[in-house]
């Protein structure tokens, strides 16, 4: 059966809310999400402390909105660059390109997903994080597909295998984030991440 990358969710298209997850991202990626307050993002955003309350519940909404906000982008770009691959080895190579190409042309959203993000104590312990789910989904159902054709080896687990893949990515994605002197590219990264994933999936 063939892999489904979920359809994004319909978003606000009002200008004003783009434009205050804009603001957020750059404002939390610089001060922090502990540390910034709701009227430096609309300072940043241009527009009155009241209007983000039009569209955010609180701080925390606004966080959770940006991750999901940048999930919908993620799978929109995925939908464009996966999908049309017919083999499941070329498939896994472009997921793991994708994500880091994005997290090399966005760095500030980089920096609040993979830092901010994972400061946040109602994130990680009230919020039922839905699209993760897709994601990880998407890379599952790319190794299921691979092994029904016997490119990738039947008797392991492709849910399993799929969270070791993110957390090769992801890791690879902090390191980065993080690190001044950089030791790679990120395009090296997943080329090395998929390498040595590929070999140890093959069936032959």
């Amino acid at each position: 059966m063939r892999f489904q990358i979920p359809v994004p969710d319909k978003k606000i298209t009002n200008p004003k809310y783009q434009k205050i997850i804009d603001a957020a991202i750059k404002v939390f990626a610089q001060k922090g999400f502990y540390n910034a307050k709701v009227n430096d993002v609309s300072k940043a955003a241009d527009v009155a402390d009241g209007t983000i309350y039009l569209y955010f519940k609180n701080k925390d909404d606004l966080l959770i909105s940006i991750f999901e906000h940048s999930m919908d982008y993620f799978f929109q770009k995925a939908k464009e660059a996966i999908e049309p691959l017919t083999c499941p080895k070329e498939q896994l190579k472009k997921f793991a390109e994708l994500h880091l190409k994005l997290v090399e042309e966005n760095q500030n959203l980089a920096i609040v997903l993979q830092v901010e993000l994972r400061s946040s104590h109602k994130f990680m312990t009230e919020y039922r994080a839905d699209k993760f789910f897709q994601y990880l989904k998407v890379l599952e159902d790319i190794i299921q597909v691979g092994q029904d054709k016997g490119v990738f080896r039947p008797e392991v687990s492709s849910s399993l295998v799929a969270r070791i893949f993110f957390g090769a990515i992801d890791e690879a994605a902090l390191e980065w984030i993080l690190t001044k002197n950089k030791k790679y590219t990120l395009k090296d990264a997943s080329n090395q991440i998929f390498d040595v994933f590929a070999k140890g999936l093959l069936s032959s």
